[in-house]
């Protein structure tokens, strides 16, 4: 059974807060189901499916369905990381389009800022995971994780450090319209490779920011959407998969989007040619760069040329992307952005993002998100979306 069409995305929030040390994860995820709800016009009383991942507190969806005070009939906490979000749109749609639901709530919530969570710290997941003995001995961690495909694609393809900027760039451009980004400030490709090596050949400004916070969105049937008093914006395609190590026989210039994206814009009808504008998951500038290949908006090993001179500043580039800022500039809640690409794709479709940066007219709009680590295993969903 195909999603088109079958369940619209009717609110979306996103936590205005970057340090939350005066409030607990519990109650971070019910500010955000209450902003979401009141957004489409809803209640609580409304919702009957509930979705979250394993980094809600206490027992996942159970505890927080009991502390929302939800009564439901459907529930799902997949995780496969900073993707988890965008699957669970997809799932929902999907729950919408059986009749298992009639309205999805979606939340995230966390405070890696306030713990003191920084990418550069050894990444495990107990001694009991199957790769445990291979890995952790190494003291893997994210950032250099993900500077081992920087370097593999830029030893391949000739990409280089200044091309990677202008995604930090881009992003900057747009966050200096938004008053909750942590760093309005717009950047320079020289700011970007002057800046402290973190984990070569990625900088410091290459890398996302930490902070609290998180977001959520509401789904619901047609006819439900169709009653509510906000612009239409449903889901038209979706796509998922993941990648693994296959024993050390791996490309590392390559993402699962390379899998999840033709499945969305084979659902969807579309293609890459199509989209207006896209919310791309941004860890990391390529994070970025990576996905945009896969998805088909550019050839591989042309994502350096595709980005570079503002080719994705709204208003000046090919596609316009990350206009909130992203994770690069804007937030990065609970090291995992999936959920914000969602919102501000919903947001542009919606023509409710500022002026300066707001695609004219936007009628189609991606969002794609990665979880895991992108020269190892991973999960990647994309989204599409919409205005009716």
């Amino acid at each position: 059974m195909s999603i088109k069409g079958k369940a619209y995305l009717v609110g979306a929030y996103e936590h205005p807060t970057r340090e939350a040390k005066d409030k607990s994860l519990a109650q971070l995820h019910a500010e955000v189901a209450k902003g979401a709800l009141d957004d489409a016009g809803l209640s609580h009383r409304d919702v009957d499916g509930y979705f979250c991942a394993s980094d809600a507190p206490g027992l996942g969806p159970m505890s927080m369905i009991d502390y929302l005070g939800l009564r439901v009939r459907h529930l799902d906490s997949t995780d496969i990381g900073g993707a988890s979000y965008l699957a669970h749109v997809h799932h929902a749609a999907q729950a919408i389009a059986l009749g298992k639901c009639n309205v999805a709530l979606v939340t995230l919530a966390g405070k890696p800022r306030s713990s003191g969570w920084s990418g550069t710290q050894a990444r495990t997941f107990g001694d009991e995971a199957p790769d445990a003995a291979f890995e952790y001995a190494y003291g893997m961690g994210t950032a250099n994780v993900y500077a081992m495909s920087a370097k593999r694609h830029m030893h391949e393809f000739g990409t280089t450090s200044e091309q990677l900027a202008w995604i930090k760039v881009a992003a900057s451009h747009h966050a200096q319209h938004n008053p909750h980004a942590m760093l309005r400030d717009v950047v320079t490709v020289e700011q970007v490779v002057n800046s402290k090596m973190v984990a070569d050949p990625l900088h410091k400004l290459d890398c996302c920011v930490v902070s609290d916070g998180g977001g959520a969105v509401v789904l619901a049937r047609p006819e439900i959407a169709r009653e509510l008093k906000r612009p239409r914006v449903k889901l038209i395609g979706a796509g998922e998969a993941l990648k693994g190590l296959d024993g050390g026989d791996i490309d590392v210039t390559h993402t699962a989007a390379v899998w999840s994206g033709p499945r969305a814009f084979e659902e969807a009808g579309v293609t890459p040619a199509d989209i207006q504008y896209a919310s791309i998951y941004d860890s990391f500038t390529i994070t970025v760069l990576l996905q945009l290949e896969d998805l088909g908006f550019c050839k591989k090993g042309e994502g350096g040329k595709f980005v570079a001179d503002g080719g994705l500043i709204s208003g000046v580039g090919k596609l316009p992307f990350n206009t909130d800022g992203g994770g690069l500039c804007n937030n990065h809640p609970r090291n995992r952005g999936g959920m914000t690409k969602i919102i501000e794709a919903v947001r542009q479709l919606r023509g409710e993002v500022h002026p300066a940066v707001q695609v004219a007219n936007c009628q189609l709009a991606l969002a794609q998100g990665l979880g895991g680590f992108l020269a190892g295993r991973h999960g990647s969903a994309t989204l599409i979306m919409e205005r009716e």
